[in-house]
């Protein structure tokens, strides 16, 4: 019985295999595991509908190609090659001894990369507008003025220093309360990481005015955890409104669409917030001017009504005197008309008995003696 070797059996393999994939082909293929370490290393996987694997199997990039491939790939769609991202690549057919079947991938087409980016965007947001969240945040009110702020950032990150110093430091004069709340902001943990800043903000939401989720620094392809469903569907529906400001330099994230107010930079979210409360303030300051003046007509316009009172009571009362003073007139006049002096001298006179006026001649008996009052004088007499 003939037998082969291992060794040989590989080298007949190797043969066969270069004599039937002689070219290079366009695989699509979605990327399962990447380590980069000058040479590429990756994972290629084929899923069927239902996420199952169908196929499986190694590939390498070799440095002088991949520096080249992964620089335009990056600079086509913003971001570098990582795991879970659907690729075009062509590749040659390769057969180790050792390593057994691989694939040497010798390019890369960044547009198919991005039409399933784009894919994936677009059905991420009609999963929001569905679920009826897309608009919620952007719908709540700001307050009139924002004083404490929630920041979610890495502590360490240059933005959060800028954030904080462009915030003191404003020509306004403008007092701000901070507190932050660390999350990492790259990397697969950082959708989960944030979540959680997110709920701890959440349970003490009376404290605050608003959110600011912010992150500088760093390469775009550290930005993919802002795209997600999870994230973006928190934010949403997030209590308070959130400001983003995550360095994006040419894209937008889905978690910039769904938040109240999207900046590029912390340092612009700062100046947003400090340029909203500079704009309450030109209006209270407004309000106080047109409070001023409206309490200084009213008090000219009560100052005319008080003069007009006063002028229209002096009228009165002076009318009111000089009518009294009138019928005092008359009634003294009407008086002295009917006095007895008057009447004295009209040739009436006023008989007395015992000092008490006479009205009957029968309540005088004889003899008694009466006084007869005229104008000039009196008579005594004695009744008979």
């Amino acid at each position: 019985m003939n037998s082969l070797s291992l060794s040989e059996l590989c080298a007949v393999l190797d043969e066969h295999i270069q004599q039937s994939f002689p070219d290079t082909y366009w695989v699509r293929a979605e990327i399962a595991q990447l380590t980069d370490r000058g040479h590429c290393y990756l994972e290629l996987v084929d899923k069927s509908e239902r996420g199952i694997f169908a196929a499986k199997m190694r590939a390498t990039c070799w440095s002088g190609t991949w520096q080249l491939i992964s620089a335009y790939f990056q600079q086509e769609t913003g971001k570098r090659p990582e795991p879970g991202m659907q690729v075009l690549v062509e590749v040659s057919v390769d057969f180790h001894p050792v390593y057994g079947l691989s694939l040497n991938i010798q390019n890369i087409d960044p547009s198919f990369t991005l039409g399933d980016l784009a894919r994936q965007r677009q059905l991420t947001l009609q999963q929001l507008e569905k679920d009826g969240v897309l608009e919620m945040n952007k719908s709540l009110p700001l307050p009139t003025v924002i004083r404490y702020i929630a920041v979610i950032s890495a502590e360490s990150a240059a933005g959060y220093g800028d954030f904080c110093h462009q915030l003191q430091d404003n020509q306004y004069n403008l007092r701000f309360t901070t507190q932050l709340f660390p999350a990492t902001m790259q990397g697969e943990s950082a959708v989960r990481s944030i979540i959680s800043a997110l709920n701890t903000i959440a349970e003490n939401a009376d404290d605050f005015d608003c959110v600011a989720i912010i992150r500088g620094g760093g390469a775009t392809t550290d930005l993919t955890c802002f795209d997600t469903y999870e994230l973006a569907s928190h934010c949403a529906q997030f209590p308070l409104p959130i400001f983003s400001g995550i360095g994006h330099t040419r894209d937008v994230s889905i978690v910039d669409i769904v938040v109240h107010s999207s900046l590029k930079t912390p340092t612009a979210v700062a100046e947003a917030l400090i340029d909203h409360n500079a704009r309450q303030l030109v209006r209270i300051d407004e309000l106080r001017q047109r409070l001023s003046r409206i309490a200084t007509q009213m008090v000219a316009v009560r100052r005319q009504q008080i003069e007009q009172l006063r002028l229209t009571l002096q009228y009165t009362i002076s009318n009111t005197l000089q009518k009294e003073r009138n019928r005092l007139q008359m009634f003294s006049q009407a008086i002295a008309l009917h006095s007895p002096e008057q009447i004295f001298k009209k040739g009436y006179s006023l008989t007395l008995c015992d000092g008490k006026p006479v009205r009957h001649a029968a309540d005088i008996p004889q003899g008694k003696t009466i006084t007869t009052v005229l104008a000039d004088g009196e008579l005594t007499s004695v009744v008979q």
